[in-house]
């Protein structure tokens, strides 16, 4: 699994997030399935009650943990910490002692007489803080919701697991009012109804905890559409609470997408299915803040506001899902042992994020110029947004040390350079690759390759990956991954443009209305709690033609008070204005109040582009050609 972020305050508007489980010689034969119950017909204060039937132990302590870390998230989540009333029961309706160890961890005593364990969950869309970049919460799309009509259920936040079982078949059922829709990513064996009819159970299997959280669901009231893109069946189930969206409007932009993708990657052939789960925020005060997607194998999870009109919900939909479906790729087929043997509480972390998430998200772009989708302009704008972006990062961190160590600080605060400069090495490993076979091999190529050899029952060593693709490839891989990605000396891209006849010129390009070019153009005071505008705004051509100055303190947008707790929110609505649109700001310069009320016109920025160059060579013509349409 993967976070995908659209957007974050004071780091970048992002747009962005992969794993199994670890063996233990401790495993009882996985023969013996677990039972878990969901009731969502018993759902009291907004808590879910969770009943766990692991079977007879014969030890006399075990230990049961909710996920700190899921995969992909590369954040703490603590779902322990929404856990209410645990209760160990014995065969005779006792409850037995135990000790809570940590925020995640119950040591049950006398387990040779456990019979179940009960508690209560409450969701994490409620009290969100900072939608779990960096904060108090999960990432939304990580996260739980509990409402009447809707239920978005990352399994992950509401089933635990036993040390010594984590590889035993797991049975849920899940009990909820009869007309609700159902929609999961994991098989059902059949449903049963309630003798009043009102209520109905339906029972999933599970191969081991794994799965349990790598496929999600929703139950509740909303819409559901599928179709069929070659072999792989996509199921699009969408809850838009007030009605603005739904499956069948946003069908024929996925199905177009996801028709490019599966044309790209050829035969590729991982999954017979994919999920795509959509959450609309309604944009109250107890509603999910931070939008994206998180990855799974099989399946994503996106959460994005409902209030955005469709032509932008669609944008924003092609660019998100199509990285998350490009990892049916990696990690699904490509992966390494810290991702196969994942731990959900004491995670270790693979090098190659350059590979799960930068090659990802390069294809995610690539295939869009590759299929017609998008101009080759287009496509270089994107690839300059990332580097202008990634120049704001640390440039000259290692990203195999950044990688291996991303919950810790310096590193975490760069994650979100694998989508930018990750993207980046993927573009130089293609291009790399385009040169040395005359146009004939890429990255594309490389990564069929290793599916081939790994696949997803079989990890890879995490220090021998280079070695085997160098191997597999060119000398110029080696150095390529020595210098710039094992090493910290930054990327010289017009090397790698002027093999394939560009080069990077100044011009005038379009921008939003928070950002010049991927740079953010407001900054905040942690002592006065005010947000402003940097020196950037006198490079934004909307802003200065509205007489905008560095410095000046933004009051109110839309009349919203703007705090630094409730900037995040704000300026995730800054960034989706578009022309044409009426909109209001009071500004604080130097003690004097100043009232902007204006329709927004298109922003430009001074910034780098991409074009060919006038002496480009018939070689390196064909090495573009190659590089963008085969």
């Amino acid at each position: 699994m993967k976070i995908r972020i659209l957007a974050t305050f004071f780091l970048a508007i992002i747009l962005a997030s992969c794993s199994s489980t670890k063996k233990s010689g401790n495993d009882l034969a996985v023969s013996v399935p677990i039972y878990a119950q969901l009731n969502l017909t018993e759902v009291v204060n907004d808590k879910v009650p969770v009943k766990i039937n692991p079977g007879r132990f014969t030890s006399e302590t075990v230990t049961y943990h909710l996920p700190k870390v899921v995969q992909g998230t590369y954040s703490v989540s603590d779902f322990g910490k929404y856990v209410d009333d645990f209760k160990a029961v014995d065969y005779k309706g006792n409850e037995l002692s135990f000790e809570k160890t940590d925020t995640n961890t119950w040591i049950i005593n006398n387990a040779v007489n456990l019979d179940y364990i009960k508690y209560d969950v409450n969701d994490t869309f409620d009290v969100e803080i900072t939608g779990g970049i960096g904060g108090d919460t999960p990432f939304s799309p990580a996260g739980t919701n509990i409402e009447p009509d809707n239920y978005v259920l990352n399994l992950h936040g509401f089933i635990g697991y036993f040390d010594s079982l984590k590889n035993n078949q797991y049975q849920l059922d899940v009990t909820a009012p009869a007309d609700f829709v159902r929609s999961s990513a994991l098989p059902n064996t059949g449903s049963k109804t309630s003798a009043d009819g009102k209520n109905m159970t339906t029972t999933y299997l599970a191969p081991r905890y794994f799965d349990i959280t790598d496929n999600p669901m929703m139950y509740g009231k909303f819409s559901v559409e599928e179709f069929q893109v070659g072999d792989i069946k996509i199921v699009l189930s969408v809850y838009s609470p007030n009605k603005q969206h739904s499956a069948s409007s946003l069908k024929d932009a996925m199905y177009k997408m996801m028709e490019a993708q599966k044309a790209f990657l050829g035969n590729i052939n991982s999954t017979s299915r994919y999920d795509i789960f959509l959450y609309l925020s309604r944009g109250e005060e107890d509603s999910p803040k931070g939008f994206g997607a998180l990855e799974h194998h099989t399946s994503t999870v996106v959460v994005m506001p409902e209030d955005m009109p469709e032509d932008e919900l669609e944008e924003s939909m092609i660019e998100t899902v199509s990285h998350e479906f490009f990892h049916i790729v990696t990690p699904l087929s490509v992966h390494s042992e810290d991702v196969h043997y994942f731990d959900y509480n004491n995670p270790t972390f693979s090098k190659h994020l350059w590979m799960y998430e930068g090659v990802t998200e390069y294809f995610a772009n690539l295939f869009q110029v590759n299929q017609g989708l998008i101009s080759e302009d287009e496509f270089y704008s994107k690839m300059m947004a990332k580097i202008q972006t990634s120049l704001q990062l640390n440039d000259a961190m290692s990203f195999t040390v950044m990688s291996e160590n991303v919950l810790d600080d310096p590193y975490a605060k760069q994650y979100y350079n694998v989508y930018q400069k990750g993207a980046l090495i993927g573009m130089c490993v293609d291009i790399l690759m385009r040169e040395e076979s005359n146009g004939q091999r890429g990255i594309l190529s490389l990564m069929k390759e290793l599916s081939n050899k790994y696949g997803k029952n079989k990890p890879f060593e995490d220090d021998k990956l280079f070695d085997e693709i160098v191997s597999m490839t060119y000398p110029s891989l080696r150095a390529f991954f020595d210098v710039h990605v094992i090493g910290s000396t930054p990327i010289d891209y017009n090397e790698f443009f002027n093999k394939v006849g560009l080069e990077v010129t100044e011009s005038k390009v379009e921008t939003g209305y928070i950002l010049n070019a991927g740079a953010l153009i407001v900054g905040g005071d942690g002592q006065k709690g005010t947000v402003f505008f940097n020196d950037l705004v006198s490079e934004n051509s909307f802003w200065a033609e509205q007489g905008v100055l560095p410095n000046d303190v933004i009051k109110e947008v839309d009349g919203v008070v703007v705090t630094l707790q409730t900037a995040n929110q704000i300026f995730q609505d800054v960034f989706m204005w578009t022309p044409g649109q009426d909109i209001e700001m009071k500004l604080d310069r130097d003690g004097e109040e100043i009232n902007i009320k204006t329709k927004t016109t298109q922003s430009y920025t001074n910034g780098q582009g991409l074009k060919s160059k006038e002496d480009v060579t018939e070689s390196q013509l064909k090495i573009r050609n190659a590089w963008l349409k085969a």
